[in-house]
Parts: structure tokens; sequence; C-alpha cells
């Protein structure tokens, strides 16, 4: 299935995808797409419902994120090996984990915000993987069944604010509207391996970012185990799974996003998600 979340910010309605790609109106069924409609029970009783027999929903709707309700989401940096080459990185020897705040998440077509004293915001197209069952010390073999499906994400980073303005990473991840989501919240049966998939950014209509998922340092599978060491991973919560090389902290000389340019993301069998960037007023 593919399922999204359509309308105004904060009233969006959930839907789901037809054979021809038309948004139909789940609302009779679910409140949204969120906490246990994301459990294995939850998707299973949506998998029985026929969406041609929905009503359609109404044309040229915006597109919030496909899923609500995301309690954490969970970054892992440096998690393919050529990025972390682009970069100079050592590579980690654990996954290394970062937060993105909730308040950054963004529809797949809204506006990206360049924050006002921003000088070196940047693109990361990433895998995010999406928690269905709860997952608390699971197993590696174990870990994709506590898996509900996957997401496109765009990891926005503001780099000056990310390495040189003290602490964590999370102050240059977590600005507003620098967390788009989407289109589509793609269940897990219809992505046969999720390290075997194309990711791939256009900015200004050239190709940066063209990586596989198979070059993670650390597999979906491994990241799930790993986290649900430390804390419990609850339906909703995101993994954004890293991103590969061809950043704008990774060219030669380092190119940074400016208002005006349009970045494209996409990731096989998970859709699009196109975006304009403004500056902060």
């Amino acid at each position: 299935m593919k399922l999204v979340r359509y309308g105004k910010r904060g009233d969006e309605t959930p839907g789901i995808l037809d054979e021809e790609g038309r948004i139909r109106d789940l609302s009779g069924h679910v409140d949204d797409i969120a906490g246990c409609v994301l459990e294995p029970a939850g998707l299973a009783k949506l998998a029985k419902i026929n969406p041609a027999k929905l009503p359609l929903a109404p044309e040229g709707q915006r597109l919030g994120a496909p899923v609500t309700g995301i309690g954490k989401i969970l970054c892992i940096g440096l998690n393919y090996k050529m990025h972390a080459s682009e970069t100079g990185a050592d590579v980690p020897s654990e996954p290394l984990l970062f937060q993105k705040a909730v308040s950054a998440i963004n529809g797949p077509y809204d506006d990206i915000v360049i924050p006002r004293t921003s000088t070196k915001t940047d693109w990361e197209v990433e895998l995010g993987v999406v928690i269905g069952a709860p997952a608390k010390y699971v197993s590696e073999e174990e870990a994709l069944s506590h898996v509900a499906g996957y997401v496109i994400l765009n990891d926005v980073s503001e780099r000056d604010f990310q390495k040189n303005r003290a602490g964590q990473f999370t102050k240059g991840k977590s600005c507003d509207t620098f967390c788009p989501i989407g289109p589509w919240f793609v269940t897990v049966d219809e992505i046969a391996d999720p390290q075997d998939l194309t990711l791939r950014t256009l900015v200004n209509g050239e190709v940066r970012q063209n990586g596989r998922s198979s070059d993670m340092l650390h597999s979906v599978a491994k990241l799930v185990s790993y986290l649900s060491q430390f804390m419990s991973l609850l339906p909703g919560d995101i993994i954004a799974s890293g991103t590969p090389d061809g950043v704008g902290a990774g060219m030669k000389p380092p190119q940074f996003l400016k208002a005006g340019d349009e970045i494209v993301m996409s990731i096989d069998g998970l859709g699009e998600q196109r975006a304009r960037l403004v500056a902060d007023r």
C-alpha cells in the first residue's frame, strides 16, 4: 500500500493511492496514519480495503508528511561508505546517532525555509524507516518484522550550525521545515529489499546524489536492532538511515543552497519529493 495525508497543514486527511495513482479518502476507516494504524494488525485491516470503493480526494490537494504522531526521528550519520569518504571523516565503529526535532517535519512539496543566519544549508536524501511493531532489545534477525514501511526523508542540514556552533548535530538538523517526508508511506510488502534501492537528488536539474542503499555501513536491520538496545522504538518513530555521497559540503569547492533553488529527491518505489528554497523573513 501507498498511504498519504492530504489537505491544509495541521488538518490533513488520511488517504491511499489506488491502482491509477489517484488519492482515495481513508477517513471513513481511520482517523489518521499514526499509532496503532501502523502496527501489523492495523495495516492488515487497511490491506483488506478496496481503494476503488473509496471516495476520490479532491484534485490539487497539498500533501503533508504521510505519517503523523511521530514520537522521535533518529538519524544516523556517516552510514554510507562513499559519504564518509567525501567528508574526510573516520568511519564510526558504531552507528553515529543524533536526533532531529519533530517540529522540523515538512510536507514533500512544501517550501524549505533557509534560516536567517544560515550560510551553509545542505541537502541529504535518506531512506526513512517507519517503525510499526514496538521494538525493544530485538535481534538483527527479527528487526525487519518491526518495520511498517518506508518514506523518502530529506535530512536538510545547516553545516555551520551543525559543526561550528558547539554541542551536538541537533541544532543544525532541526530548523523549521528541515525534515520533508514523503510523498508516500510505502508498506514493507512493496519493498523487496531495503538494501537494494537507488537514492537520487537533483538540485536545479543537476544530479548531485545517485547512490545505492547497498553502500550502507549498517543495514536497516542492524539499525533497528542497534537502536532498540538503547530505547524503545514505537509505532510511528522514524529512523533516517543516512545519506549517500554527493552532498553540498562534500563538493570541491562546497556548494550550498540559496533562495530560489529547487531540490528533487527520489528513491526506488517511494516516489519523488520536490521543494523550493525560500529565505526566512
